[in-house]
């Protein structure tokens, strides 16, 4: 009933280790078991998305990792590395510029000034927004305003990165520019990324592993190894024939469950 940070035997090798966690919402007649005995290792380096049907509990996996959520029974390490978690939303503070979004949490962990703005820009370089460091977030793109969170997640210098449908809202071509930009940061900054979306072609576009979870209560019912070569293109056959496969296992689980 534990997120353990320390590094063990056990965990020193996984960037997470989540052992028979359960989570259960409410008590009594009105509980809801979201998340059943589920476990899962994620290797450091590793690129690993999770896909299911909507209220299997993907989300509420995300935020168990991110200690914003108590487990109800099993243990989550990961083994003292920092974690980030960006969400569906860009959630930007309407009156900071781009710059300064990604701003706060280096502030926040006291970074002195002169060189947060340094690292700042630097982010924003990376996410390829340099020149829109004035801007604020209504002057900006949905997807520019989602880079700009991506900056401020790497800002906290983490080296699990946490990813709830961060381009469901998009179009296709902004999304599929986002993930160019996101491979390119996974790949320079040797991040575990767990990345949780619904649309099955982008998960094995962008996944080294897809992990299916069952319809509530999740559980882990399927692992798909993404073995085919980088860069990898959305409607390329390769990508296509896995998620085929993926989907008809995805609707076997819903179909089961009468939904």
């Amino acid at each position: 009933m534990t997120t353990d940070p320390r590094v063990d035997e056990t965990t020193a090798t996984a960037a997470i280790q989540i052992s028979d966690v359960s989570k259960t919402f409410g008590r009594g007649d009105t509980a809801l078991l979201a998340l059943d005995r589920i476990s899962l290792s994620v290797a450091p380096g590793e690129f690993v998305c999770l896909i299911g049907a909507s209220g299997c509990g993907k989300s509420t996996l995300l935020n168990l990792i991110a200690g914003l959520d108590t487990l109800t029974s099993g243990e989550i390490s990961t083994g003292g590395r920092r974690v980030a978690l960006m969400f569906q939303e860009s959630a930007l503070f309407p009156w900071l510029t781009a710059a300064r979004n990604v701003e706060v949490p280096l502030q926040a962990a006291g970074v002195p000034r002169a060189e947060r703005r340094q690292r700042v820009a630097d982010l924003l370089d990376l996410v390829q927004l340099s020149a829109f460091a004035d801007k604020r977030p209504h002057e900006l793109s949905g997807g520019m305003r989602q880079r700009v969170a991506l900056a401020r997640s790497l800002a906290q210098d983490a080296d699990v990165l946490l990813m709830d449908e961060p381009f469901g809202a998009l179009d296709a071509m902004t999304r599929d520019l986002l993930h160019e930009v996101l491979e390119g940061i996974w790949r320079r900054r040797h991040l575990s990324i767990v990345f949780v979306t619904h649309e099955v072609r982008e998960a094995v576009r962008l996944g080294d592993r897809v992990v299916l979870l069952s319809s509530r209560p999740g559980r882990v019912i399927g692992e798909f190894d993404v073995e085919f070569a980088r860069p990898r293109g959305m409607d390329s056959p390769d990508t296509v024939g896995l998620a085929i496969k993926i989907k008809d296992r995805l609707r076997e689980e819903i179909m089961r469950h009468g939904r």
